[in-house]
């Protein structure tokens, strides 16, 4: 990867009070790509009307907003009304649960787990007080991965939905996503996939994995502050509505209560034009949306894993320290989560900010996820969260910062 290029596109490593720090909490929200920046200045200097109107503002507003939600269709593999907009994962999660909770009835029950984010995860359990069943797939303590042989203990006829993340957002580690659609797809079990962990490090090819319903958010992923949405057609025209009636023959119009962020919709395309820019720059021309999207995910993750290896390494060697997840570096996400002997994650934070490093400490909304893995949520823990427009010189001052300071 050609980081000088990369790290051009977003404006954010040009401005004097972020230049020389080294930012490590990104899965919290990245930087917005120039792309995206420079259309929603677009959309408020210009189309800053009510779309899909009559007059030349409003068509281009409306149209802005059908290209954001095309585009991302074609680069996810789905079709272009399978993607909708809300405010955020946690908003469209809670949307869709009260679509579930009205569709399922006190015979039937769900699967979650402790893996995840309390927003792919508390909406979820709630529906309990309306006597559907949930039942919960536990992580392995040892590990903080979700098991396969574990899940199917949990199924039967009864179960039909299952809630699960691609990636923990305290333990930073894939789980194989196709495998386990490939189960539930086998005993006519729905999927809805939490991607926000995972979508900043190759955004997926959703079709092929088989997820039902697959949820990421725009700011993690270059763009304005979205949730973005895909629910499989059938699925999504069988669920009750829960946006206006009238407007209930429109898919990706029927989980959107309110009315969408016109113009964060609309800049929601450029991030589709920052892959369009990463490919274009590396590779030769000729392949598709989703053929650009998976050469650019490749791509991430070699420069990912090149750039995490010797954080890894530094990691492994310090005694006073617990690493959440895989130690491997290739086995995970640019995602660490670490416990420091005695010290709480935030105060760790808050000392790094004085070596120039931009960390979070906290629970990060993981709650069940921490407390299953025994931690003092007192404490919380550091996350070190980067994506591939780090450098491997802002890894080594995030090293120097931690050997200096513990």
């Amino acid at each position: 990867m050609d980081l000088d290029f990369v790290r051009a596109q977003f404006p954010a490593f040009a401005e004097p009070a972020l230049r020389g720090r080294g930012f490590f909490e990104n899965a919290g929200g990245s930087y917005t790509c120039r792309h995206s920046a420079w259309r929603l200045n677009r959309f408020y200097r210009e189309r800053k009307v009510q779309p899909y109107g009559q007059y030349p503002a409003s068509e281009l507003a409306g149209a802005e907003m059908d290209e954001a939600r095309e585009r991302l269709a074609r680069l996810l593999g789905v079709q272009t009304d399978e993607v909708s907009f809300g405010p955020s994962t946690t908003q469209n999660t809670y949307v869709l649960a009260q679509a579930f909770g009205s569709w399922l009835t006190e015979k039937q029950a769900i699967i979650v787990t402790d893996a995840d984010h309390e927003a792919n995860s508390g909406v979820w359990r709630r529906l309990a007080d309306r006597g559907i069943e949930v039942r919960e797939w536990k992580m392995r303590p040892e590990t903080g991965m979700l098991e396969t042989d574990d899940l199917e203990e949990l199924i039967d006829e009864r179960v039909k939905l299952l809630c699960f993340p691609h990636a923990s957002n305290v333990v930073g580690a894939p789980h194989d996503v196709s495998a386990i659609c490939e189960i539930a797809r086998e005993n006519e079990i729905f999927t809805c996939v939490d991607g926000v962990s995972f979508a900043p490090h190759g955004l997926p090819n959703i079709k092929k994995m088989g997820a039902d319903i697959y949820l990421f958010s725009a700011y993690k992923t270059y763009g304005p502050h979205q949730g973005i949405m895909v629910i499989n057609r059938n699925l999504g025209m069988a669920l009750p509505g829960q946006g206006h009636g009238f407007n209930n023959h429109v898919l990706y119009k029927r989980f959107t209560p309110a009315g969408p962020d016109h113009a964060q919709v609309a800049a929601c395309a450029g991030i589709v034009d920052y892959f369009d820019t990463v490919y274009e720059h590396h590779f030769k021309a000729g392949r598709d949306a989703t053929g650009r999207a998976e050469s650019v995910a490749a791509l991430i993750h070699e420069t990912e894993q090149t750039a995490l290896r010797p954080l890894m390494a530094y990691l492994e060697g310090r005694a006073d320290l617990r690493v959440l997840g895989p130690i491997d570096a290739q086995k995970r996400l640019p995602t660490v989560s670490v416990v420091v002997d005695g010290q709480s994650g935030a105060d760790v934070a808050r000392r790094l900010s004085d070596k120039r490093i931009m960390a979070g400490g906290g629970t990060f909304y993981a709650d069940r996820a921490l407390e299953a893995l025994g931690v003092d949520l007192a404490q919380g823990v550091l996350r070190l969260s980067f994506v591939h427009y780090t450098s491997p010189s802002e890894v080594d001052l995030l090293i120097q910062a931690l050997d200096q300071m513990l």
